[in-house]
């Protein structure tokens, strides 16, 4: 097997306008030559598509740098059902101008240097809202255009599967191999991500807007943090969902430390009603991570020992409980530590409570376990580190795993795995058609569940973070046996005004 990476020429990273044909590749092309049988190919591709987005670096950076991705609102042939990749027929809706809008409030007090958008009118529209009255220009970039879809574009979707067949069901399970009119798509999109990335990190900004599409934005994050083309469908992005990446330079120079500080933000409730990768699903494992505590300090090492929450922790437990109001959920399994507990606690006493509008109602019972595997304190507790260079990692810093020490990054993931599994089973009870179980633990065990359940290893743990009472979601529309879907990660919106801003003032030297 050969693999080949040829360099094709580069579009210019710093105008408002690029308007290449939908065809024409004018960023860095990836050529791949492999010597392999037709029964082997589809899996030695995937295998190579993965390997090779973590290959190719990202230019240096000189400072941090924050993008944040926002999704269109629903355009009207979202509501309509029908297939637009890259077409621009379609506008936004009534209730897709209100979401753009709902997510302006959301950034309104969140500084930013820039904002790329597509040119797409449903994007552009949606970009021009949130931007609001700023003063420098949308720089429209062509290469962020939503996925080319080329003879399904303007279908229904009962449309493309009278009549495209088979092609139109690869299109649904192996969308990675999928190809129509000669292309493949979803490979041509990864490769495309990747142009984009070289010319956002290239502008001279600290926090930069990008205002695109679903597809586009799901291989935006996916090539961000190394993730093949084979992890589309598995990192959702609804209507005006916000997406937030952290690209930290480093003292040796090369490319940047990069961390998915949130994904899919929503306007709306990230528990509501819709669809996970395009299907149905009733299997759901909800990460809550434990409100703050006494011993928490911003500056501070991230395990403050087994501490209770504080006032702040109370108000952010009951915050998350409120969320999970539309749910039924079937267990809460959390860590023994005390602010683990204290939140499981008001979430089940809430959940239990909750169709209790009459004097006669009798309580809904929800099964509460505590897990061994969930407890992460006392891995960095009986080290030797935790007294040395740990002990000044900020809880706050993107990717801070990264700077603990790999023995203890391999404890920490075998463990999470033990957990994993224990989770899994809880869910695989097929005799019980719809499932939800809220797991309550420290961010640190999450990040490194959340890093199982998209089947990658340790060395991705510095690749995400997740903040003090936040929310994350996985969806199972396969069963426990299937892959996990991320519905959202470090969701805060529930919190209100004692959520963390997206976006930090970078006067005065701050990092973000």
């Amino acid at each position: 097997m050969f693999l080949v990476v040829r360099p094709c020429g580069s579009s210019s990273a710093r105008i408002h306008h690029l308007h290449p044909t939908p065809t024409s590749h004018r960023s860095r092309n990836v050529v791949v030559r492999c010597s392999i049988s037709s029964v082997q190919e589809k899996k030695e591709r995937a295998e190579l598509d993965s390997a090779l987005q973590s290959s190719l670096a990202f230019p240096p950076i000189r400072a941090a740098k924050r993008v944040v991705l926002v999704r269109h609102g629903q355009s009207t042939w979202n509501a309509e059902g029908r297939i637009q990749g890259s077409s621009n027929f379609s506008v936004l809706t009534k209730k897709g101008e209100s979401q753009a809008e709902t997510s302006r409030q959301m950034l309104i007090d969140d500084h930013f240097d820039a904002c790329f958008a597509s040119p797409l009118a449903r994007s552009k529209r949606t970009a021009e809202i949130i931007w609001g009255p700023r003063q420098e220009p949308i720089i429209l970039d062509f290469d962020l255009r939503e996925i080319d879809l080329y003879s399904f574009q303007g279908l229904l979707k009962h449309e493309g599967k009278a009549k495209f067949g088979s092609a139109f069901r690869q299109w649904q399970v192996d969308a990675v191999n999928f190809i129509i009119d000669g292309h493949y798509p979803v490979r041509e999109l990864w490769e495309r991500a990747r142009s984009c990335w070289t010319k956002i990190l290239a502008h001279d900004s600290r926090s930069v807007l990008v205002v695109a599409h679903n597809a586009v934005n799901q291989a935006l994050v996916a090539t961000a943090i190394g993730l093949g083309a084979e992890y589309f469908r598995t990192l959702l992005q609804s209507n005006c969902g916000v997406s937030v990446l952290d690209f930290i330079p480093r003292s040796e120079g090369g490319s940047p430390r990069i961390c998915l500080n949130r994904l899919n933000q929503t306007p709306g409730s990230p528990i509501a009603g819709g669809k996970s990768g395009g299907r149905e699903t009733s299997k759901r494992i909800i990460l809550v991570c434990n409100g703050s505590t006494q011993g928490n300090t911003e500056e501070g090492f991230p395990f403050g020992g087994d501490q209770p929450l504080n006032m702040l922790g109370v108000i952010q437990s009951q915050k998350s409980a409120e969320l999970l109001l539309d749910l039924k959920v079937n267990s809460i399994i959390s860590s023994s530590n005390k602010a683990c507990v204290g939140t499981a606690t008001v979430i089940s006493q809430v959940q239990e409570a909750a169709d209790c509008l009459g004097a006669d109602c009798v309580p809904r019972y929800v099964e509460m376990k505590q897990m061994a595997s969930l407890d992460v304190e006392t891995i960095f507790k009986q080290s030797e580190m935790a007294s040395n260079n740990i002990s000044n990692i900020p809880q706050f810093q993107p990717g801070w795993l990264n700077r603990v020490d790999d023995g203890l990054r391999t404890t920490l993931w075998d463990q999470s795995g033990t957990a994993w599994r224990y989770l899994l089973d809880e869910i695989s009870d097929e005799s019980k058609p719809e499932e939800v179980i809220v797991a309550v633990g420290h961010p640190a065990i999450h990040i490194a569940l959340m890093g199982h359940c998209l089947n990658l290893t340790k060395e991705w743990l510095g690749s995400f973070h997740l903040d003090a009472g936040s929310v994350s979601v996985l969806d199972f529309p396969d069963g426990a046996k299937g892959k996990g879907v991320i519905r959202c990660i470090n969701y805060t919106a529930h919190l209100g005004r004692w959520s963390i801003p997206i976006t930090r003032s970078t006067e005065d030297g701050e990092e973000f």
